[in-house]
């Protein structure tokens, strides 16, 4: 018997329309017509269940009842009404009609959709004299119009509802991707069911994991559309029972035989515990919690588990502005940990910003345009190319002896420089001091940090005539320059005066160009010019180095944290959390960026926006703005529930105050000298029994009041923590240990 023949229509998200009629030619699809989103094809009625069933990347399937044209809304009334529903529907059928318009004369969707209906239902009402329900939820038929150009095509939605809607989910659970779009990302970036039982898959940044469950379908054979109860074809008068059983049966059977065959490791990663219990519940749902393996994770600690291998992954790209700025350095982080561990893997980084690709740093061989929702995407792929060793970056020194105007400062940087530039690459160190107002004429400091240079400029006393400090000042960069051979961008001026409250910290211009720069496995950014100090104060390495050799398993908290240094040597160091507090929304957004380049985020590196005093008041009682993050990118508040960390619960902490600094939100006026018992006192209420606290000031006239030994064992180690490079300026900064007695 000559099977009946349809026009059948599928709709796809922008993109997918290749995946998607290649598989309509595998349903048994002829004279497939392609556009954007929509694919029209000829086939019988297993082609379109086929459709229903197995279809990975489509979101609706159609069946055309009819096409005609429809210049207004009585000529849509009358075309619908030649249809026999009574092919369709019943009386006590329920039904309900979407609709589209482009470029229509009718104007109003909903109109158009209501002359639909009445035309139905007055032909049921005019031969039966009852008519069919509307039922918007799951109706027993899904009529969907659509006018382009006054052309209407009226059909039925075997679909019912999308086709991203497997069943697998659990409700509540985070959802970034439909899970078509992540079938699409899967497939597009060459992982297929022909990959050998050998070959990883690897999301690091997992979220609810729904590319995992995606690629482990895919592998298994498995049809997505098992999962469903609901399609729209089975209220339809047309629907076969029996060719549906017929092919469910074989789907069963297909699926079956997939998990049988050898599997290769299906393995998922996130940084957030709560999202890792989500992905669980999800891939139990799925049926494949014995294929596919989540694990809480930082992204800063993954390493390469198997020769070969894809790494597929849709990292977070901030919804606000200063997400953005977070999520790119976020995939920085996940551009260096590719290069360093995945060599010859395959690698797919599905992307929302072009910007994103540059920071990477892969060699793309393909690009694939998709959307998600309405944010066009793209999907980078590549291959990671073999690292060769890397070439550290290394000053050259001028070797001749400098004569004439500008010798004295030129060549006492020369014999700086080569003292220290020895020290530093026995040390590993790319950021240091180089000269520290050595002679008076020259009243500069001068740093490097990795390939820039940084000169500070002190304001000359009121003694010396201040076109000669000029003159000397312009004369010391032109000796830099020639001493170290480097162009004007790549050296950065500030001027340094007696700063008055929180002139430190504010702003100097508007540029806000970010650098990184490394420290031993830490990486961190700095700006050069639009504060007064660059983000990394560099007299406090060793206390850093420190923090990140006791962090090991530890709970740090790091109080006036600015932006974060001490934080990620924690992290580095392996500590179990981290709570960074700091007044400033700008440090702290700073902060978060350092977490992100350096591969970490979720709840256990949280950061606080509180006034640090306020904070150890109302800590354990209140509840701060703590910002928490996927994978380094924050969000935007607590989540509900959730308790600040108690007293007495951090195992290491970090106290550096400022010396003076004012809020004028609340008229409050924090003075190093005058506060820093009641500063400690509480600080140490939050210390673990065994714990250590690590106090740092940079007040050149601190005193430590002596009552504090009375009730804390208290070591000062300011010398054993003055690095080679500030042996000059000794008393740059003064820290001590306190511990519980």
């Amino acid at each position: 018997m000559k099977l009946k023949n349809y026009t059948l229509i599928a709709t796809c998200a922008a993109g997918l329309e290749d995946l998607v009629h290649n598989e309509i030619a595998s349903f048994g699809g002829t004279e497939i017509v392609q556009a954007r989103g929509v694919l029209i094809w000829q086939g019988d009625l297993a082609s379109g269940y086929r459709a229903c069933l197995w279809s990975r990347f489509a979101s609706r399937v159609l069946l055309q009842l009819a096409e005609f044209p429809a210049a207004d809304d009585t000529e849509l009334y009358h075309q619908c009404g030649l249809i026999n529903w009574q092919e369709h529907m019943d009386n006590s059928s329920t039904f309900a009609v979407d609709c589209a318009l482009s470029n229509s004369s009718i104007t109003h969707s909903q109109y158009a959709a209501l002359r639909v209906k009445d035309a139905l239902v007055d032909q049921f009402r005019d031969r039966s004299g009852e008519r069919p329900s509307v039922q918007v939820e799951r109706p027993d038929l899904q009529i969907r119009l659509h006018i382009h150009n006054d052309v209407a095509s009226l059909a039925l939605d075997l679909s019912g509802e999308s086709l991203h809607r497997r069943g697998y989910r659990v409700e509540g659970a985070i959802a970034p991707l439909k899970e078509s779009l992540a079938a699409g990302i899967v497939a597009l970036a060459g992982w297929n069911r022909d990959v050998t039982a050998d070959t990883l898959f690897l999301d690091p940044m997992c979220g609810s994991g729904t590319l995992l469950i995606e690629a482990a379908l895919l592998y298994g054979d498995s049809a997505p559309g098992l999962w469903r109860n609901y399609f729209g074809f089975m209220g339809w008068k047309g629907h076969d029972e029996a060719l549906w059983s017929q092919l469910v049966d074989e789907a069963v059977a297909r699926e079956e035989a997939g998990l049988d065959r050898p599997w290769p490791l299906i393995l998922g990663y996130d940084a957030d515990p709560v999202v890792v219990a989500a992905a669980r519940q999800n891939i139990e749902k799925a049926g494949l919690a014995e294929k596919i393996r989540v694990r809480q994770g930082q992204l800063a600690n993954l390493k390469r588990p198997a020769a070969k291998g894809f790494l597929i992954c849709n990292p977070p790209y901030g919804e606000r502005l200063n997400e953005v700025d977070e999520a790119v350095q976020l995939y920085r982080a996940l551009g260096r940990v590719a290069r360093q561990e995945f060599a010859h893997w395959q690698v797919g980084i599905f992307i929302a910003s072009p910007d994103f690709a540059d920071r990477i740093g892969l060699s793309w061989q393909a690009s694939h345009r998709l959307f998600n929702g309405p944010i066009a995407c793209r999907l980078l792929c590549a291959e990671v190319a073999e690292q060769g060793a890397e070439q550290e970056f290394q000053w050259q020194v001028a070797a001749e002896t400098f004569q004439g105007e500008g010798s004295e400062f030129a060549n006492r940087l020369v014999k700086n420089l080569k003292k220290m530039l020895k020290w530093a690459q026995r040390e590993g160190i790319s950021c240091l001091r180089v000269y520290d107002r050595d002679l008076p004429e020259y009243n500069v400091t001068i740093d490097l940090y990795d390939k820039w240079i940084h000169v500070q400029e002190y304001a000359p006393p009121a003694t010396i005539d201040p076109d000669l400090a000029t003159s000397r000042f312009s004369l010391a960069l032109t000796m830099i320059r020639e001493v170290l051979g480097v162009r004007r961008d790549r050296i950065f001026i500030k001027t340094r005066k007696r700063q008055k409250g929180k002139e430190q910290y504010q702003k100097q211009g508007s540029r806000k160009k970010m650098y990184e720069v490394r420290e031993g496995r830490c990486f961190f950014l700095v700006n050069f010019t639009d504060y007064l100090d660059t983000g990394l104060f560099l007299d406090h390495r060793i206390i850093r180095e420190r923090i990140g050799q006791l962090a090991a398993g530890k709970r740090f908290l790091n109080l006036f944290a600015y932006t974060g240094t001490a934080t990620i040597h924690a992290a580095r160091g392996g500590a179990e959390s981290t709570t960074t507090v700091d007044l400033s929304a700008t440090y702290l957004s700073w902060a978060r960026m350092n977490l992100a380049l350096n591969g970490y985020g979720g709840p256990a590196h949280a950061t606080i926006q509180e006034d640090c005093l306020k904070w150890l008041e109302d800590a354990g009682h209140g509840r701060p703005n703590v910002a928490r993050s996927r994978a380094g990118v924050s969000t935007s508040s607590r989540l509900p529930g959730e308790r600040a960390t108690p007293r007495g619960q951090y195992d290491l902490i970090f106290v550096d105050p400022p010396t003076f600094s004012n809020t004028k939100k609340e008229n409050r006026v924090f003075d190093v000298q005058r506060d820093h018992v009641r500063l400690l006192e509480l600080a140490m209420r939050h210390l673990a029994p065994e714990g250590l606290l690590i106090f740092s000031t940079n007040f050149r006239k601190f005193i430590l009041d002596e009552s504090l030994g009375s009730r804390f064992a208290i070591r000062n180690i300011s010398r054993d923590t003055i690095p080679l490079d500030f042996e000059r300026n000794s008393r740059i900064h003064q820290c001590w240990e306190f511990r519980n007695r």
